[in-house]
């Protein structure tokens, strides 16, 4: 039997070096490659808000597109074209529709979104036992 030679053979993770992203942020991302890429007629169907960073839905749904796009833009042969399937077909009328994290704004003024609110459950709502149905109110008990 043989030894393996040094540099011969697949390659280890700690061979693997990990590609730098082209994007140093999401802001980076959105303003470099997003804006100038996804062009929609605003207003109507598609809402924006220039200041997008104020939304915290939109910062997670922005993030997400970055990091699955730095990722997928890797792939050979159909890593973007998966990229928009299956990541931008579906963030995109979340994020720019109507009852998106945008609904309120224009691209000229930002309108600051207002948070639910919720009401704490009563006491014991929360504790079920072996014998009771784990989805609140089904039994018809609680509420």
């Amino acid at each position: 039997m043989t030894s393996p030679q040094a540099g011969v053979g697949p390659a280890s993770a700690e061979d693997t070096v990990a590609p730098e992203p082209v994007y140093g942020g999401v802001e980076e991302w959105v303003c470099g490659q997003f804006l100038p890429m996804f062009r929609r007629p605003l207003g109507g169907e598609y809402r924006w808000c220039r200041q997008w960073w104020q939304h915290a839905e939109a910062i997670t749904r922005l993030t997400a597109l970055w990091h699955s796009w730095e990722t997928l833009r890797l792939e050979p042969g159909t890593g973007i074209a998966s990229w928009l399937r299956d990541h931008v077909d579906h963030q995109l009328p979340v994020l720019l529709g109507r009852g998106g994290p945008f609904a309120q704004c224009s691209e000229d003024e930002h309108i600051e979104p207002r948070q639910a609110r919720a009401d704490d459950a009563p006491p014991g709502w929360w504790a079920i036992g072996d014998d009771q149905d784990p989805v609140p109110g089904a039994a018809g008990d609680r509420g």
